[in-house]
């Protein structure tokens, strides 16, 4: 078996290879609006949530050489930033809105895409996202070269016959994973268990494994 020391490694060769390893991994579209009103939208994939009560998200956005990306900028400025979920009929919009575009340039102007008022924060939110969270900021914690934002969930916008009794229909709602390089991945095959708390042996928690 092949051994790879992280000491070896430019900070690049570790990015992608963990980016590979780490797979497959949901995507938080962001959308944001700096301190003058600029809007901003990105996709970024070190995402997941890390709290249900109250419902919290966490990204991770790395630093550029000259300094914060524009979103990570945006959300220090303005404490606020909605979270999309993109289905596979947005799947190039959303690749297309990771290139660097200037911070003067909205990306979903350049994309055609439709941005709508969010109700609770200041950020637009993509009106063709099935899912769309406003989120406030709760606290930034430093991790090497990246940023983990943590964000409290306002509020859920979810596209009419997607959730049932608070659960989302995942078949329906068809999201995009991240792989390694340029590469995505859609739903494929749903591998239905036995809930946890109906198998045999000691209880566990029915909130789930995480």
């Amino acid at each position: 078996m092949q051994e790879i020391r992280p000491a070896d490694l430019s900070g690049e060769a570790a990015y992608k290879l963990l980016c590979a390893v780490v797979v497959p991994r949901p995507i938080a579209w962001i959308s944001t609006r700096s301190a003058s009103g600029l809007s901003n939208l990105a996709p970024f994939s070190c995402f997941t949530f890390v709290s249900h009560r109250p419902p919290m998200l966490g990204v991770s956005i790395g630093r550029r050489a000259d300094g914060f990306k524009d979103t990570a900028r945006n959300i220090h400025e303005t404490q606020e930033f909605v979270v999309h979920i993109g289905d596979e009929t947005l799947l190039d919009s959303l690749h297309r809105s990771g290139a660097e575009y200037p911070p003067e340039v909205s990306e979903a102007e350049q994309l055609g895409l439709e941005l709508l008022p969010s109700k609770l924060v200041a950020p637009m939110r993509v009106a063709q996202a099935p899912i769309a969270m406003e989120c406030r900021l709760h606290k930034v914690v430093d991790f090497g070269n990246n940023q983990f934002f943590v964000g409290e969930i306002q509020l859920f916008h979810i596209r009419e016959g997607l959730a049932v009794d608070n659960k989302i229909d995942t078949a329906r709602l068809r999201p995009v994973a991240r792989l390694g390089g340029p590469n995505y991945s859609t739903l494929g095959e749903i591998i239905g268990m036995t809930p946890q708390a109906e198998q045999s042996g000691p209880r566990k928690s029915t909130v789930g494994w995480g």
